[in-house]
This record gives structure tokens, C-alpha cells and sequence, in this order.
């Protein structure tokens, strides 16, 4: 991992135990999913745009990659530690984390907080990015 994706890591796990709330982006009041890849960006360095104007579910699956590419992510093919992935989780609706040593760190509507999960994801992997760094450490 590069030292940004250690960051990213460190940040995402700094928020485990931080209560669900919908297109929440403040851990003292609560984070959903895009709240927790934002924290966990900001964390390594990140001062790029966060979306927030999202719906809950549906949305054009093509649309949320291309904004994924244009937010000065780099586009990784497998999920590596430090990286965000994008789920396809069913319905249609699409799920953000944080790849982290041996599981994910999410916002967990049914559990009602950020939590982490060890294994691999349940859901289909849409895509994974990281922070633009030397990739090379």
C-alpha cells in the first residue's frame, strides 16, 4: 500500500461505530456511504468535489463511473487496500466502501452505523479506484 492508501484506510477505520444517516457526511451526526468514501478521501489529502446530489436508489450506473473518472481517481482492476469500490447491491442500487486489509469499511443501513466487515464483499464489484500516488511502493 502507498502511503495514501494507508491513510485511507486509517481515516474509513476512524469512523467505524459512526451512527447511519442518509446522505450524512459529519461523523458526530451520522455518515451513509458516500459520506464514508468522503471522510476517508479527505483523510488522505483528497480536496476534490463529493457528490451529493444522488438519489437513493437507481441512478445510471455509467454516470457514477464517469464522475469516479473525472475526480482525479485512478481506475485500479482489482480491489486493493485504500481503494474505493462501487457494488452493484441488487434493486437497483449501487454501494460505496472502503477496501481495507481483509474486508471493507461501509455504512450499514440494516446495522445503523459504519461498521467493518472482514471477507470478501456480497456484492458484485462494479469498479474500484484510488488516489492518483506512485503506485510503484
Amino acid at each position: 500500500m502507498t502511503p495514501r492508501d494507508r491513510a485511507v484506510v486509517a481515516a474509513a477505520r476512524g469512523v467505524i461505530g459512526a451512527r447511519f444517516r442518509v446522505q450524512g457526511r459529519d461523523p458526530a451526526f451520522g455518515l451513509d456511504c458516500v459520506g464514508v468514501v468522503a471522510v476517508a478521501l479527505r483523510g488522505a489529502g483528497y480536496a476534490g468535489a463529493i457528490p451529493g446530489d444522488y438519489a437513493l436508489r437507481g441512478g445510471c450506473v455509467t454516470e457514477i463511473v464517469a464522475r469516479f473518472n473525472a475526480a482525479g481517481l485512478e481506475r485500479g482492476t482489482t480491489a486493493m487496500p485504500g481503494g474505493i469500490a462501487l457494488f452493484d447491491a441488487g434493486c437497483p442500487q449501487w454501494h460505496l466502501a472502503v477496501i481495507v486489509p481483509g474486508g471493507i469499511v461501509h455504512a450499514d443501513a440494516m446495522l445503523r452505523r459504519v461498521v467493518e466487515r472482514p471477507g470478501p464483499p456480497p456484492w458484485t464489484l462494479i469498479g474500484c479506484w484510488h488516489l492518483q500516488d506512485d503506485r510503484g511502493e
